[in-house]
């Protein structure tokens, strides 16, 4: 059985740093304050639902849904105005953390795929 995005990455210390630098950027990015503007003021909760919702999301344990539920990304992100400028900025995020994290080549173009897909399905105005 081939091995999971999960265990690809190096597990939850890596998919923790990946939720953590994602978070750094959003917060330090000039480039990012729409989407930045969408969460609190302090991210530590919403770095550790990324970090939980990751790890089920690339093969790991499914932490999100053990605590949650469900994760309706959709449905939980409907109340913020997200076009195709905060999926970029989104996204923008995310492209850095990976490589800042030090993701492989191979396996960070198969991410940035699906993660493009994620959030793409999160639009929600025009």
């Amino acid at each position: 059985m081939a091995p999971t995005h999960y265990e690809r990455l190096g597990g939850e210390p890596a998919v923790r740093a990946l939720a953590q630098r994602f978070y750094q950027l959003m917060d330090q990015l000039a480039d990012t304050a729409e989407i930045r503007a969408m969460h609190a003021r302090n991210l530590k909760a919403s770095e550790e639902k990324l970090f939980l919702f990751l790890s089920g999301w690339l093969g790991g344990p499914p932490l999100y849904v053990e605590k949650y539920g469900h994760p309706r990304l959709r449905q939980r992100h409907m109340p913020f105005p997200i076009d195709d400028q905060a999926r970029d900025q989104w996204m923008r995020c995310m492209r850095q953390a990976m490589v800042d994290v030090g993701i492989e080549d191979g396996l960070r173009q198969e991410l940035e795929a699906a993660f493009f897909q994620v959030a793409d399905f999160m639009r929600n105005r025009n």
